[in-house]
């Protein structure tokens, strides 16, 4: 976990921020720090699939519910909402809110940049509860419905993740209005609360305000470390080592239990692996335990079949047929299948391509897979584009199945079964939640066994938080609200 090219990144990046954070007190901002860049920062809506856009928009905009760090929905730009016509109709009003340019906010304008934002939700999400709304509709300057073809109960939850944010190009309604810190440099933002009418409340006190810079890991993760900064989010696997490297004490780091989906997905086109047997023989070869004990992660846990848990599956998730085989039986079955392959092509070398992102920590998995698959007489390379298995690390945004079967289907472009699709098109066709349901567990298999997505533990996201810090919570879904923040 300690490459030595790492260590001269932290010998610079410690001697230039030793005495950054000398003199802060308790009666300041709370200063975060995000993994990611500058760019993102300044155009959240741009950067919206970043973790650090996803922050700064969390920050500055509200979708119509947000959610808690527990993971439990919560009011934002609406204040309050009814469910009527047994959960086909979602009526919210609005709360007196202003846009980052002093303009009220008024539902009809809320309506059209929802549907941007739901049509947006929708390619990332398919077969979701987002997926059903089948009109939007501004009933007054405050009060808006929206109407869906059937129930779906994660509906709310759907509708908080920080990309449902609603805002306008110049900015959101809040909690905070951003400014840049000249003081501080050209990265560093000051977010100021708001007050009851959206305006920027300029008697606040200093505590309640919060210093944003985001920056690349390495930097981010020294300035924590130097006392520079009281929150650090964003951590994933790509950026851990660095953890150790920077020798940040463990009490510092907090894991989020989060759910969702870290493996590898089969390219649609891939060569490689157009049979469905060596698909299987590339899943059944690795050993997840020895691959997530090369990180200091206690109780990382594995995964070997798509869904974590029942969920609201009709039946219990499906294990893949080879999960009963013991490491060695699968080893041996894998090397028989790529000794076949090399044989009908002449005795080829077995070459598989990998897309990873960067980070140090995709650079040990990378060298973990690859002499793994060696023993199966697999030459594994890495490659950016055109790779025949890429990275999947998501946080699941809700607890339903239909998540992890739309991120794994056609309409995602992975390597899928055309039955499994069929099946979840239909649900979303379904009048009811039963019909719904068996849809759904009729396609969990299907895609199971096809496997187009080779699962291999559960995401993993991390923050670093100082002792003073009150109000920082580990969340389900790895979402911290800043104005829940106190030290």
């Amino acid at each position: 976990m300690k490459p030595p090219s790492f260590l001269s990144v932290f010998a610079a990046l410690a001697g230039a921020l030793l005495c950054a954070g000398c003199g802060a007190g308790d009666d300041e901002p709370v200063r975060v720090n995000a993994i990611g860049s500058a760019r993102e920062f300044a155009a959240p809506l741009t950067h919206i699939d970043t973790r650090a856009g996803q922050i700064m928009l969390a920050a500055t905009a509200r979708g119509l519910v947000s959610v808690d760090a527990d993971g439990t929905v919560v009011p934002a730009l609406a204040q309050r909402w009814i469910v009527v016509d047994e959960g086909k109709s979602y009526i919210f009003r609005l709360r007196r809110a202003r846009w980052a340019d002093g303009a009220r906010v008024d539902a009809r304008e809320v309506k059209r940049l929802l549907q941007a934002r739901l049509r947006a939700g929708v390619r990332q999400d398919p077969y979701g509860p987002l997926a059903s709304v089948k009109q939007i509709i501004a009933m007054t300057d405050d009060v808006l419905e929206l109407r869906l073809t059937t129930a779906r109960p994660n509906f709310l939850a759907a509708l908080a993740v920080p990309e449902m944010a609603i805002a306008r190009g110049t900015g959101g309604t809040g909690p905070y209005r951003k400014r840049k810190d000249e003081a501080g440099g050209a990265d560093l933002w000051r977010l100021l609360p708001l007050d009851a009418l959206g305006h920027v409340d300029e008697e606040a006190e200093q505590r309640a305000v919060r210093l944003l810079r985001a920056e690349r890991a390495a930097r981010a993760i020294v300035r924590f470390r130097e006392g520079d900064a009281d929150l650090m989010l964003g951590g994933t696997v790509a950026e851990l080592p660095y953890v150790s490297i920077a020798g940040v004490r463990d009490g510092f780091v907090r894991f989020d239990p989060v759910q969702g989906l870290f493996g590898l997905a089969v390219a649609r086109d891939s060569v490689m692996l157009k049979d469905a047997s060596v698909r299987r023989a590339m899943a059944m070869a690795i050993d997840r335990t020895a691959l997530v004990s090369k990180f200091a992660v206690a109780r990382w846990k594995i995964a070997e079949q798509i869904v974590p848990q029942q969920l609201n599956l009709p039946h219990l998730p499906t294990p893949p047929d080879w999960a009963v085989l013991s490491m060695e039986r699968r080893r041996v079955l894998a090397r028989d299948v790529v000794s076949r392959w090399r044989l009908q092509h002449g005795n080829a070398p077995f070459v598989l391509s990998i897309s990873l992102p960067k980070g140090p920590g995709l650079e040990i998995l990378f060298h973990a897979l690859r002499d793994q698959y060696a023993q199966t007489g697999v030459v594994l390379i890495r490659k950016e584009k055109g790779a025949d298995l890429a990275l999947i690390d998501e946080v699941a945004p809700y607890d339903s199945v239909s998540w992890y079967l739309g991120r794994l289907s056609c309409a995602r472009g992975v390597h899928c079964d055309e039955r499994a699709e069929e099946l979840l098109r239909e649900s979303l066709k379904a009048t009811g939640m039963a019909e719904r349901l068996e849809m759904l567990g009729q396609a969990e298999p299907l895609i199971v066994e096809h496997e187009g997505f080779i699962p291999l533990a559960m995401p993993v996201r991390w923050s670093l938080v100082r002792g003073r810090l009150d109000g920082f919570a580990p969340s389900p879904r790895a979402v911290h609200p800043l104005d829940r923040l106190m030290k």
